[in-house]
């Protein structure tokens, strides 16, 4: 083969791969989205349930703009505690929302968490529209995991936002889907946050992916949840033992899937209660 001939063929190999990974990214996404969609088939958000919550002190609340992805603005709900303003630096969490998108539940969760001293800001990933059914948040959620490069912009300008607000650390966190992107955080920005919380999101067992992983793990997890079977959780629990990476991992018994979202059919109150103290007790020990 000549020397022309041999950079097509090299080419045409790479293309080849490209497209391969390309399609087996696809289909990953494909098969997340669907195992979403059959574990919430019968569910259905329910914002009166979620408003049951308050915050422990009095907090502040309201939509902002915290970056741009191409000609879209990115808007989130940031709440803060009253007196963020007469405070020093304060800690902060990004948090990202269900398959459902940022609804009534997640705007009550950020405003929980705030009411506990931290500054949040609830990032949107379906620009503005929120599911009311599983048919509704399958399409958003699969637009949504088909580009991961957008995704992760999306949480690195969420953390440089409160990076710039005067925060003295930056966690995240998220449920569902939100756990998903929590661990992709987790593993391309860690030199931006400080420690993060998976609540049932897709874990990943790549060693070559969790060694780039900097920053403290909690993992909420449920023995029942069909989704996101338990023997996965526990193999990416020994991976990440093995790389030497701090990590906290735990498995509820007989708990499903969004057992911890108190607007939706699954919910477990006692689990998820102490799935909250275990997030509390997480995040004052790794954000200052």
């Amino acid at each position: 083969m000549n020397h022309s001939g041999t950079i097509v063929f090299l080419l045409g190999f790479l293309l080849l791969v490209g497209c391969s990974r390309s399609a087996e990214h696809g289909h990953q996404t494909d098969d997340y989205t669907r195992d979403m969609a059959h574990q919430h088939h019968d569910d259905i958000p329910v914002p009166a349930v979620a408003e049951a919550y308050q915050p422990n002190q009095s907090v502040r609340s309201a939509m902002v703009t915290y970056g741009e992805e191409g000609t879209l603005q990115l808007r989130g709900f940031l709440a803060e505690p009253e007196d963020a303003e007469a405070r020093a630096a304060i800690p902060s969490v990004v948090m990202i929302h269900e398959w459902w998108g940022l609804n009534d539940n997640i705007r009550m969760m950020a405003e929980r968490l705030a009411g506990e001293g931290y500054r949040v800001l609830a990032v949107d990933f379906y620009s503005g529209e929120v599911a009311e059914n599983s048919q509704e948040a399958q399409g958003l959620m699969r637009s949504a995991m088909a580009n991961v490069d957008a995704g992760i912009s999306n949480l690195s300008q969420a953390a440089s936002f409160l990076a710039e607000a005067g925060s003295s650390s930056v966690g995240i966190m998220g449920w569902c889907f939100g756990g998903a992107w929590t661990l992709n955080a987790a593993i391309a920005i860690s030199d931006q946050l400080d420690a993060g919380v998976i609540y049932y999101g897709r874990v990943n067992t790549n060693t070559e992916d969790l060694a780039q992983i900097e920053i403290p793990l909690l993992g909420i997890f449920g023995e029942a949840d069909g989704g996101i079977p338990v023997e996965g959780v526990r193999e990416f629990d020994a991976l990440l033992q093995e790389l030497g990476k701090q990590a906290e991992i735990h498995i509820f018994a007989d708990a499903d899937h969004a057992f911890a979202n108190p607007s939706g059919t699954r919910y477990l109150p006692e689990a998820a209660a102490q799935a909250w103290e275990k997030t509390l007790a997480f995040f004052a020990r790794t954000l200052d």
